[in-house]
């Protein structure tokens, strides 16, 4: 029998759980399949979503645990999901999966085992389903949730809500916000601390240096199998790329900064950027999204550049706000002659007064500008570009 303290902790956290505010990926989730999985850096509202979920549904036995809680300690999983069937679940929640050692192998036992059970875990963005002990490829849906866009903010943070723009209707200045007069203010706001929904609650600075020291302290070394030794080293790599992204990077120079062989910089920068710290923007070259050669390394969002650099520069917080926001649904790669390409667009991204000059002869070239409310024909306003998800 389920300990009934699971329930009582589930209901307390339910009593908190707003329903005002739900993140963009729930619409895209199909909840009905037999065996979920929701993965993103720490501090982008996955554990909430899921508790909404609950809180929406209106059919079923539900059942919302942690990985990490202490029931966990001398029960597994597989026995816990057992008992759970036998006293009528239908829908179990699994917070955090990370943290149970052995997770994959024991979520393919109860998928297996129990075809009338939908299960939906969340985990670390490090997290892969295909290296685990049991490879789940073939029977998780997996979604990727990242922090809030732009639009998101306005709503969670100021109470506008507006729909999502498509990249067309962004390159074709129809978006329309009303409610919001003058939206530069409220950008500012948003590029400084609003990509992580925690940020509404305060100390905004101290959550961020706890989830950067958990990301890359817990989450990364528990999942590449770290000394602690190694793991301090990768800190010091996410503070030396801090201080220089954008930055082309150099395998080499890297490796002898931190003191690590050259040939593991390559996979420290991919944890890194799995985690939600970094941005590797790379080239077309590929022809396969997230495959081609790393031309430059972002930090992975302004907020966290707020944190990790003191007094970034504007030019960098702007490239980095761009290629965060549009990589959530476009393929964004680097450009040969400006700074990003998005399929046959190519864009170029300053202030108010940046000239067409870079790519007045590009087919197809953008001049995406910062500090302006409006724009006409190729020049585009920067905030524009955080209302497409």
């Amino acid at each position: 029998m389920i300990d009934n303290k699971l329930y009582e902790y589930m209901a307390e956290l339910l009593k908190r759980t707003p329903l005002d505010f739900i993140r963009y990926k729930y619409d895209e989730i199909n909840w009905n399949g037999r065996l979920i999985g929701i993965v993103g850096p720490r501090g982008v509202g996955k554990s909430t979503m899921i508790l909404q979920r609950i809180k929406l549904s209106k059919e079923g036995h539900h059942l919302y645990v942690s990985a990490d809680n202490i029931y966990f300690s001398n029960h597994s999983l597989i026995d816990f999901a057992d008992e759970f069937i036998k006293e009528g679940g239908t829908h179990l929640y699994i917070d955090e999966i990370h943290k149970y050692a052995g997770w994959s192998r024991e979520l393919k036992q109860i998928y297996d085992m129990h075809p009338s059970l939908n299960l939906i875990f969340t985990g670390s963005s490090v997290l892969d389903i295909k290296k685990g002990e049991a490879d789940l490829s073939r029977r998780a849906l997996m979604y990727m949730m990242q922090g809030l866009s732009f639009r998101e903010y306005l709503q969670l943070f100021e109470g506008i809500k507006t729909r999502v723009f498509s990249l067309d209707e962004i390159l074709n200045h129809q978006v329309e916000i009303p409610g919001l007069e003058h939206p530069l203010p409220v950008f500012r706001a948003y590029l400084d601390h609003g990509y992580y929904p925690f940020a509404i609650e305060g100390d905004f600075m101290q959550r961020m240096l706890q989830v950067i020291d958990q990301t890359v302290e817990v989450d990364i070394p528990q999942y590449a199998d770290m000394k602690a030794s190694t793991a301090r080293k990768l800190k010091r790599m996410l503070v030396i790329l801090s201080g220089l992204a954008p930055y082309k990077p150099s395998v080499e120079n890297l490796a002898t900064e931190i003191g690590v062989s050259k040939n593991n910089v390559p996979d420290y920068l991919v944890y890194l950027e799995r985690a939600g710290m970094i941005g590797l923007l790379r080239d077309d070259t590929s022809g396969m999204r997230n495959l081609g050669k790393v031309e430059k390394v972002y930090v992975d969002n302004p907020s966290l550049m707020s944190v990790l650099t003191p007094n970034p520069n504007i030019g960098n917080i702007r490239e980095t706000f761009f290629y965060n926001q549009m990589r959530e649904k476009q393929d964004v790669t680097s450009s040969r002659v400006s700074d990003f390409t998005i399929g046959d667009y190519t864009f170029e991204i300053g202030g108010k007064k940046k000239g067409k000059k870079q790519i007045e002869d590009v087919k197809n070239g953008r001049i995406v500008k910062d500090d302006i409310e409006t724009g006409h024909g190729i020049i585009i306003p920067l905030w524009y570009f955080g209302m497409n998800y």
